[in-house]
């Protein structure tokens, strides 16, 4: 929120980012992108301290892709005077959705979808209307718990376009696909799932928070799988976890090596991050027996009422208070 707060007041102060503890988080994105536009900033005491009488545009290459850093300078942009180039921006589903709903309160910007954004700022934004994009990772994550079971699902006001990536590998493991323009129908027809290997990537590549879903479709499936981390340094504290309900997994350094079994067998189990969390309720799906998973604060912050959703599906799941 320090762009936009600082467009519209000229100064804004912020805390440092937390989050789940799967790897560092680095701001420097965000506060050079925002000095690139005229802000005079420091960091004191765990906060973040941002000032400027208005922001002038300029023209900011991102040294790597930042989503949330992408967001962050746009927002500022489309109230800064004059013309601001973002290169190397980050082009998920949700920059370009950010940047569509920003457009629809008056906003005026160029390359939606590309790793160029060029934004010209506007002296107000006014209201507006916006549909906000279904989510992507939520609607990968039910697509999985019916690949892993075996079963069949159809996912409705969904948006496949933006998951092309996760739909490949799902295809790739045995699934029958079939896709409209909103839905999407999954269908195992009761086959065990094809051991997948993939590379998270920024978009349109594999997403980094779709890797622990596909690794206990691996424990379970045919074959072995091969899943590199790109992203995230430490994002494979699920793989623990995952080993205590019997999975055979090998780590080397950003890769997890998996190896189908049989069967996984319930045991209790710690979600250590928000996916990381899904990736045990899905293995505790088709493991034999209880499964309990505690730290489940972690899942409520990425998923609405998941256990009355896979309930309505046919799973025995239940939220102990």
């Amino acid at each position: 929120m320090l762009g936009p707060l600082l467009a519209k007041h000229g100064s804004a102060e912020v805390s440092l980012p937390g989050g789940c503890a799967i790897g560092s988080r680095p701001v420097d994105q965000h506060i050079k992108g925002l000095q690139a536009l005229g802000a005079e900033i420091s960091v004191e005491n765990g906060f973040i301290k941002a000032r400027a009488e208005r922001l002038k545009g300029g023209r900011f290459t991102f040294d790597m892709v930042s989503v949330t850093g992408t967001e962050n300078v746009l927002m500022a942009a489309v109230l800064a005077e004059g013309t601001t180039v973002l290169e190397n921006a980050a082009m998920e589903p949700e920059v370009t959705d950010l940047a569509h709903c920003l457009i629809a309160l008056g906003a005026k910007i160029e390359g939606l979808g590309t790793a160029r954004l060029v934004i010209e700022g506007v002296e107000r934004l006014d209201g507006g209307r916006h549909a906000v994009l279904p989510d992507r990772i939520e609607t990968g994550t039910f697509l999985v718990a019916a690949a892993m079971t075996g079963g069949r699902v159809t996912l409705r006001n969904a948006r496949p376009d933006t998951l092309d990536a996760v739909l490949a590998k799902l295809a790739e493991a045995g699934a029958r696909i079939e896709t409209t323009e909103d839905s999407i129908t999954l269908d195992m027809q009761g086959r065990r799932p094809k051991a997948v290997n993939l590379t998270t990537a920024p978009y349109p590549a594999f997403p980094t928070d779709m890797q622990a879903q596909f690794m206990a479709l691996n424990c379970m499936a045919d074959g072995v799988g091969v899943v590199n981390e790109t992203i995230f340094e430490n994002r494979f504290m699920h793989v623990n976890e995952l080993l205590r309900l019997g999975a055979d997994i090998q780590v080397e350094g950003h890769t997890a090596i998996c190896r189908g079994v049989e069967r996984l067998s319930g045991a209790p189990v710690m979600a250590t991050d928000l996916r990381a969390s899904a990736s045990l309720i899905l293995a505790g799906l088709v493991a034999d027996g209880d499964t309990s998973i505690d730290r489940i604060y972690h899942l409520d912050r990425g998923y609405e009422n998941i256990e009355e959703k896979l309930g309505a599906l046919g799973a025995r799941i239940r939220r102990v208070p």
